[in-house]
């Protein structure tokens, strides 16, 4: 009887320990989601700003809508391999008001479907960059399905609306929504003052999100890679010579995503 209690406590013992390690047949784990699944909205900004061609304050020979075209080109081939992607631009439309389009809602193999509609777009309007959030937001389901809204843009809200109160209501409310922001400017400039700034950063802290500054095509390329593409396959390379289907000679480069 005394052999028998020995041998139960040694086992108790055995599988305590067992257990405090982590042994994975004896710990009841969550299944992970598949990877690069959860269907994706780009919310494209093509305000009037972007039509300059002011880069950290310096004149160059391209517009900065024509960067965020060669930028997105490169890294949507991959991206729209694994998830929906679709696309809500702002801006273009009666001069300076706040025209917000629902241009694709997500979409398999939607590569040449978002460069037709980003390539024919003429920079005008304000920022209402809430409205065109929420819009994508709607698009993705937000409420009964997971989704990513990646924006990119050079300034904050011009319309009057507050991207933080909205991201609160989406935290509130959504399935499992997550939203990027990819700041294509000098990033220690704001139009409209700091609180402007750190309102559009709101959309990325209530939601689990990244805010990320960029001031030049490879930078932007490297940010839209992390948010749209795939960490499990995403790879550093960078081509041997110029890619001579881009502009100026830049070289192609694709970035290791990390979360």
């Amino acid at each position: 009887m005394v052999a028998l209690r020995y041998c139960v406590q040694r086992v108790t013992i055995v599988l305590t320990v067992l257990m405090a390690w982590g042994v994975p047949s004896l710990r009841a784990e969550k299944p992970k989601a598949p990877p690069c699944k959860d269907d994706a909205m780009i919310v494209f900004d093509a305000s009037g700003s972007m039509s300059g061609n002011q880069l950290l304050g310096v004149a160059n020979s391209e517009p900065k809508i024509d960067i965020l075209r060669d930028a997105l080109a490169h890294v949507l081939p991959s991206a729209t391999r694994f998830r929906k992607v679709g696309l809500i631009t702002f801006g273009p439309g009666p001069w300076n008001q706040c025209n917000v389009t629902l241009n694709l809602k997500p979409t398999a193999n939607a590569t040449s479907l978002i460069m037709n509609d980003v390539n024919a777009l003429v920079p005008a309007g304000k920022t209402p960059l809430t409205t065109a959030v929420e819009a994508a937001a709607n698009a993705l389901d937000y409420r009964n399905k997971p989704g990513v809204i990646v924006v990119v843009t050079d300034g904050e809200e011009t319309c009057g609306r507050s991207p933080c109160e909205l991201a609160k209501q989406l935290h509130a409310t959504a399935y499992r929504l997550i939203i990027h922001v990819i700041s294509f400017r000098y990033h220690s400039y704001s139009w409209t003052g700091e609180q402007s700034t750190l309102e559009t950063k709101c959309l990325t802290e209530q939601t689990e999100g990244l805010y990320i500054p960029v001031d030049t095509e490879q930078e932007l390329e490297a940010a839209l890679e992390k948010t749209l593409g795939c960490p499990m396959i995403s790879q550093l390379t960078m081509s041997s010579g110029s890619d001579p289907s881009l502009s100026n000679g830049r070289q192609a480069y694709r970035a290791k995503a990390s979360y």
